[in-house]
C-alpha cells in the first residue's frame, strides 16, 4: 500500500497522520545501510520480547531510535527553512488540512 505524501514531501499520512518522510539528501547506500540497521533493531525487539529480555528490549529500541533520527524521521527536522514539524500530528488539524481533504478514496 502507498501513503500519500504532502506536496512538500516532507511527511506521509497514515490513517490521518503526519508522519516524517526520510531526508531525501541522504546519499544512497548511507540511507539502505540505515533502513537495514532499523530493520535489524526492529527484529531485535521481537526477539527480545519472545524471551522476555528487558535489557535486550531496552537496547533494541534504543537502536531503533538512533536509526530513525539519522533517517531524519526523528529529532530535528531535516528542513532548515524554519517551518514548524507536524510530524505525528493529525493531517486535518495541520497547514496540510486542505490537501488532505482534497485526497480521493481511502486514507
Amino acid at each position: 500500500m502507498t501513503h500519500p505524501t504532502t506536496p512538500d514531501g516532507r511527511y506521509f499520512v497514515v490513517r490521518g497522520r503526519l508522519w516524517r518522510c526520510s531526508n531525501p539528501t541522504l546519499p544512497e547506500g548511507r540511507r539502505r545501510a540505515l533502513v537495514d540497521d532499523l530493520m535489524a533493531a526492529r527484529s531485535a525487539i521481537g526477539t527480545a520480547l519472545r524471551c522476555g529480555d528487558k535489557a535486550a528490549e531496552r537496547q533494541a529500541r534504543a537502536r531503533v531510535h538512533s536509526a530513525k533520527i539519522a533517517l531524519g524521521e526523528r529529532g530535528d527536522p531535516w528542513w532548515d527553512d524554519g517551518t514548524p514539524d507536524y510530524n505525528r500530528h493529525m493531517a486535518k488539524n495541520s497547514p496540510y488540512a486542505d490537501w488532505y481533504a482534497s485526497l480521493d478514496g481511502d486514507r
